[in-house]
């Protein structure tokens, strides 16, 4: 264990890239096939696959997230068609490369031993735990601003790597409006080291390089709406929206406290080992965006699951510089990060036999109620011009369908009516809207998880009504697998 233990040292950081990619292959694969991960990626890749047909986002298809996701997605698709496997793919590459640079920020203050645990770990808290296996917004956005704050700890005294720097934060940015404060702070903390070197006119001009590189590509995405004549429905889509979205729901603070004690644990820790020092350019930017993603938790009010993507890459760096230090460094850190290894990936190989239980019984890897339920309607040579997916929507991507309306492009839109005004919905309520849907667009089949709510516990009144409507205009077809089909009365 100890030779290959000290082989690390020796590894190139082509090999370690490698190495990366390979572990989080292994760990990801059995996910490749599975129709349904998350709701926001089957999202994705319905505007996505709008975006290739021609149509702008937010234009035929809408979702509250900035245009860059989809630019992603619908790259995927051009090239390589409807695929699950090049999606999955390119998500594992993109957790790869935000690996890669946690390990080289790691790589700066510590041994590169210690630095591909890190590397290791980051694959694996980008990789499991929940619906982290699809290809979520986050993934994509620190893909970018890893290399960033590697690029700005190593070289953010130059004008032209300053703007390289702004360009990949600006694309962050457009894919997680989040990071908004961490743009913000670490722009304030350039121009703060360039002043603390030269203290003249000529040390504004990374930070402002840093600057036009995030306005560059904030411009790249609005240009398109400005010349289609729809700039505001770019500005409500990507600005307005998210900030109504967020002022309707009211959370707790304290139950954030949760995700972020260990957070101001490592920091309370480090500071006072005197591991961390703000004079070390490193750990300052590093503990900057650590801030700046802390505040966007605290300012949203909540943290999904997936929201922690967007902190593992910034604070697993300080994590490696804490366990490198001596009163943590022992053979039990080691024997730790070795069952990490090992057993951290319990659920990918549950999925791997779940994968080749389902090949041997259905002759084939591809698995899920939004892959099985489409096939169900091909093999029956049924029309799909008419169908409302309250689940499973990825289903509209494999029966090439659109949803009935705007607001269901993701199915817990249809009750989001705080964020209506941002594409002009006609309707004003989401009562309003799922009355529309059901009564005036009367889908002939509608698709909803068996033994479960259609919507939120919460919205009682919602589900009353899509019952009731259920119940007098629909009989149950048949059910596949979780997935009940309603086929409307002829009346």
């Amino acid at each position: 264990m100890q030779r290959i233990l000290a082989q690390l040292e020796k590894l190139s950081e082509r090999t370690v890239f490698l190495l990366l990619f390979g572990y989080a292959l292994a760990i990801r694969l059995p996910f490749f096939f599975r129709d349904y991960i998350d709701r926001d990626e089957s999202t994705f890749i319905l505007l996505g696959q709008s975006l290739v047909e021609g149509n702008l986002p937010f234009t035929v298809l809408w979702d509250v997230k900035p245009p860059l996701i989809f630019f992603f997605f619908a790259g995927i698709i051009y090239i390589f068609g409807k695929s699950f496997i090049a999606i999955r793919l390119a998500g594992t590459v993109l957790v790869a490369v935000t690996a890669f640079f946690t390990y080289k920020l790691t790589a700066q203050e510590t041994s590169k031993k210690i630095a591909i645990y890190i590397g290791v770990l980051c694959v694996v808290l980008q990789s499991l735990f929940g619906s982290l296996q699809g290809v979520m917004s986050e993934h994509i956005a620190m893909a970018f601003l890893s290399p960033a704050l590697w690029l700005l700890t190593k070289k953010g005294n130059s004008i032209w790597i300053s703007l390289l720097i702004g360009i990949l934060t600006g694309c962050s940015l457009m894919v997680k409006l989040n990071l908004a404060y961490v743009a913000l702070f670490l722009g304030l903390a350039l121009f703060y080291m360039q002043l603390k070197k030269q203290k003249s006119i000529y040390a504004l001009a990374p930070p402002f390089a840093y600057g036009i590189g995030i306005l560059l590509i904030i411009a790249l995405t609005f240009a398109p709406y400005y010349y289609d004549g729809s700039g505001i429905l770019w500005w409500n889509s990507v600005i307005e929206a998210p900030l109504a979205y967020a002022g309707a729901r009211e959370y707790s603070p304290w139950k954030l406290l949760v995700y972020l004690l260990p957070f101001f644990g490592l920091f309370w820790l480090g500071f006072k080992k005197k591991v961390f020092t703000l004079s070390n350019t490193t750990f300052f930017y590093l503990i900057l965006a650590c801030l700046g993603t802390i505040l966007a938790f605290v300012k949203s009010g909540r943290i999904n699951g997936h929201y922690l993507i967007l902190i593992y890459p910034i604070i697993l760096p300080l994590l490696g510089i804490l366990i490198a230090k001596p009163f943590l460094r022992s053979k039990k850190i080691l024997a730790a990060a070795f069952l990490i290894f090992i057993l951290a990936p319990a659920e990918s190989y549950l999925e791997y036999y779940a994968v080749l239980k389902h090949k041997i019984e259905r002759h084939t890897f591809f698995n899920g109620e939004g892959i099985a339920v489409p096939n169900y309607f091909k093999k029956k040579g049924m029309v799909t011009d008419s169908l409302y997916f309250a689940e499973y929507h990825i289903g509209y991507w494999l029966l090439d369908t659109p949803p009935p309306t705007k607001a269901a492009t993701q199915p817990s839109n249809v009750l989001k009516d705080e964020m209506f005004f941002a594409y002009d919905n006609p309707r004003k309520t989401g009562g309003e809207e799922l009355q529309f849907i059901l009564e005036q667009h009367r889908p002939k089949h509608i698709i909803t998880r068996k033994n479960r709510r259609v919507f939120d516990k919460k919205q009682y009144a919602a589900n009353f009504y899509i019952q009731l409507q259920l119940l007098k205009n629909y009989r149950p077809l048949d059910t596949v697998d979780n997935a009940v089909i309603h086929q409307r009365l002829q009346r």
